[in-house]
């Protein structure tokens, strides 16, 4: 019998950050800085609002791009918080970020397009594309220059078949927050090509000091040809919601809700509702919640850089770390498989999110400080009896 299973999932590289999931699960005493999920629970005043909607009877299907109470929020939050001019018609609900970036890549990119992707970066953009029949090109992000896009470097890559630029800040997995400087030079390169960018947001509210996030759809000219990624999960503690959304032109809305259509019908009902509360209530959560991580990133920073082989700069944004272990002399995977082992503590391959990203580490500090306080002191152990 011949081989039942499409070729085109065959060939969709497994996450390496799931290869770890996998296994440290099945490790007794293991300290988890593998997963992207904030470690706090999902606030009451959020929580309250879905079990007034279930006790209601809220719990069958609404319209597929999302009930018009949370559209209509969700733009009212983008032209306050992000300067986007947005309405409802150009919002579309989904579950999760993961789908927005899905039916995102989807709807825009054709067969033998060209998507511009960083490196590192989340791996998610690069599958996204092959469903799409889509070329990945990566583009280079470099710790030298604190994980800032390389403009030029950027331009080098664009060509005849490019379609579109994907932007994630804050990083997933760096850290870093894309200043606006930069931000202003890949919108000069957008417009001078006729290009779209795919702006992943989700850590936007997760931000330390003065570092500034902004949306490059706010800038001249931009609005049009940016599809703004976000979602509830990582601000608001929800990843089991799965509630997301995508903000862009309405043309490429409606054909967005479409796919969300035949991919699964609509977000969960009861998630919707607790998205609007999370929009509508206090923002008093998410203060505390980036008091706590911002605690968690400096002691986790100062302890990594006290460790013999081991190098860390300051993230700026989102709830990770990406240590450079290049003195270690192991590769990137077989380093996490080492700590795994020796230290029980469980990482993250910096190869995972890219070739650049050999040489480093993710390390999540979404977990608490006890945790990190246990986990760098039986990484530096298991490094001096190397």
């Amino acid at each position: 019998m011949d081989q039942p299973i499409s070729k085109k999932v065959l060939e969709l590289p497994t996450s390496s950050i799931r290869v770890i999931f996998e296994k440290a699960r099945k490790i007794k005493d293991v300290i988890r800085l593998e997963i992207g999920e904030p470690d706090f629970d999902t606030p009451e005043h959020i929580k309250k609002a879905a079990e007034i909607a279930m006790n209601s009877g809220f719990t069958h299907y609404t319209p597929y791009a999302g009930t018009e109470e949370l559209r209509e929020a969700i733009a009212e939050k983008c032209r306050i918080d992000n300067a986007i001019d947005a309405d409802i018609r150009e919002v579309v609900v989904t579950p999760g970020a993961s789908s927005a970036i899905f039916c995102s890549i989807l709807s825009v990119i054709r067969a033998g397009d060209q998507i511009l992707v960083p490196d590192p970066a989340w791996p998610h953009y690069d599958a996204c594309a092959r469903v799409a029949d889509g070329i990945t090109t990566y583009y280079p992000l470099y710790e030298k220059n604190g994980f800032q896009v390389d403009v030029t470097d950027l331009e080098k890559r664009i060509n005849s078949k490019t379609r579109a630029i994907v932007i994630n800040s804050p990083s997933n997995p760096t850290g870093a927050i894309q200043t606006r400087k930069h931000l202003e030079d890949i919108a000069k390169l957008a417009i001078e090509y006729d290009l779209l960018v795919i702006s992943d947001e989700v850590y936007e509210k997760i931000v330390y000091g003065n570092a500034e996030q902004m949306s490059i759809a706010s800038l001249p000219e931009m609005r049009e040809r940016t599809i703004t990624i976000n979602a509830f999960s990582k601000t608001y503690a929800m990843t089991g919601w799965r509630v997301g959304y995508a903000v862009v032109r309405e043309d490429i809305a409606v054909q967005m809700a479409k796919l969300v259509l035949y991919s699964s019908t609509c977000a969960n009902s009861l998630g919707q509702k607790a998205a609007l509360a999370a929009l509508k209530g206090s923002q008093d959560c998410v203060e505390k919640m980036t008091a706590e991580y911002k605690r968690r990133r400096d002691f986790l920073v100062k302890r990594l850089n006290e460790i013999e082989g081991i190098s860390c700069l300051m993230p700026k944004g989102s709830f990770y770390v990406f240590p450079n272990i290049k003195e270690l002399g192991m590769s990137s995977f077989d380093c996490t498989m080492w700590l795994l082992d020796k230290a029980r503590t469980s990482t993250v391959p910096g190869s995972g999110f890219g070739p650049h990203g050999e040489g480093y580490l993710r390390i999540s500090y979404a977990t608490s400080l006890e945790n990190l306080e246990e986990a760098t002191r039986r990484i530096e152990n298991a490094l001096e009896s190397k």
